[in-house]
């Protein structure tokens, strides 16, 4: 199939959705609204049924099936929150879902798949390869494959973001979005190209998990050799043929962001704009932070996921925290004599920075007699506030042989 999906395909879409999912709010972002010099909102698909847009295209795609088709069941393969939906949208349709997922997929979100009633089979190490199981399991059984992203009613389900973000910001200039097969951003360029051709669509993907570069150099899909990021979501390792065509039509850019991108803008949006995130589901945010991307504002950032484990949340804050300067792991090398650790936890007290915790280690090979080495996590208030303690220890004969934002 190269034929796009349509704007009408897209309606219809919506007709169809009506009274199952959410109109999910567009939220102001001040602190981004400043850093862009304009004004910039937030579509949270964070607070969708199922905590993402993925049960868009999944109910759209599953409420489409025969009498016969429903009665086979269906079957899907997700990291998470296409597994959600398509749980949700099954059981709203009423057929039976079999969902395969990663070994090592987020736990909240296989117990939330269940919930929603769908038997999960655990299956390879990313979702390419839970979904060659399940191609595997539809032949196998007759269920029906509801693709993550690669079929035109879940590219029309996922493009009715798209219809509400124009109608609740009709000045918009740009749309930015995570992509990983590109569902999402095929739909959502669809509408918004047909409606305002002027709007700039904007995709981002993880660096560590970005098929869509050197697939769109290539000019057809190119699978990854390896692929890794802490955004689960997005981590797919080729575009859809599908998905691919309208990418390449459609979308004005393709920008890239690292962990350390991602981190900070789950940390902005929890600290400043009290939404919880999933990672895949800020990277749009991520871009418009780290300023890989120029924009004309009015933009729209979509927030497209909001089931994060929240042991991975724990170490994103603190990651976050770190890439931002405000979490510092010191090692400080200093003579082994009483006083020593009380003089230099009162300098780092001088300073108004807060120590976390603290470790000592004189079994270290490389440490002269008499010399210990103690390990310190420190809070600060910024990049330089961190700059400027480890100068001041430094300059009081302290030799810091580690520094570093963990």
């Amino acid at each position: 199939m190269t034929e796009l999906v349509s704007l009408d395909d897209v309606r219809a879409a919506r007709e169809l959705l009506a009274g199952v999912i959410r109109t999910t709010p567009l939220e102001p972002s001040r602190p981004l609204s400043a850093a862009l010099g304009g004004p910039t909102w937030l579509k949270c698909e964070n607070v969708q049924r199922a905590g993402s847009y993925k049960v868009r295209g999944a109910y759209v795609r599953i409420s489409r099936l025969s009498a016969e088709e429903r009665e086979r069941g269906v079957v899907a393969a997700s990291a998470g929150n296409h597994a959600q939906g398509v749980a949700l949208a099954a059981g709203l349709v009423g057929t039976h879902a079999t969902v395969f997922m990663p070994v090592n997929a987020p736990l909240p979100k296989v117990a939330a798949t269940k919930g929603y009633g769908a038997q999960v089979e655990l299956a390879g190490n990313t979702v390419d390869e839970s979904l060659v199981a399940a191609h595997t399991y539809a032949e196998r059984t007759g269920a029906v494959l509801i693709h993550p992203f690669d079929h035109a009613d879940v590219i029309a389900g996922q493009g009715t973001v798209a219809l509400e973000i124009l109608e609740q910001c009709p000045e918009v200039k740009t749309i930015i979005t995570g992509v990983g097969g590109g569902g999402l951003i095929s739909g959502m360029a669809v509408a918004a190209k047909a409606l305002r051709p002027d709007v700039r669509i904007i995709g981002v993907q993880a660096a560590g998990a970005a098929a869509f570069p050197p697939s769109l150099v290539a000019g057809e899909p190119v699978r990854l050799p390896t692929f890794s990021t802490i955004a689960d979501g997005i981590a797919v390792g080729r575009p859809g043929e599908i998905t691919f065509n309208h990418v390449r039509k459609l979308v004005d850019e393709i920008v890239t962001v690292s962990e350390e991108d991602i981190s900070r803008a789950l940390l902005m949006l929890l600290e400043r704009g009290k939404q919880v995130v999933e990672p895949a589901g800020a990277v749009g945010v991520a871009a418009l932070l780290a300023g890989v991307v120029e924009v004309e504002t009015p933009v729209v950032a979509v927030l497209s996921g909001g089931n994060i484990d929240p042991l991975l949340m724990l170490r994103v804050i603190e990651h976050g925290l770190a890439a931002a300067g405000r979490y510092l792991r010191v090692t400080v090398r200093c003579s082994d004599r009483p006083g020593q650790l009380a003089s230099l936890l009162s300098q780092i007290a001088e300073h108004r920075a807060n120590v976390v915790d603290v470790e000592h280690q004189r079994a270290n090979p490389h440490l002269g007699l008499g010399e210990v080495e103690v390990a310190l996590s420190v809070e600060t208030r910024g990049v330089e506030h961190s700059d400027t303690l480890i100068s001041a220890l430094r300059a009081s004969g302290y030799q810091v042989v580690f520094a570093a934002e963990a």
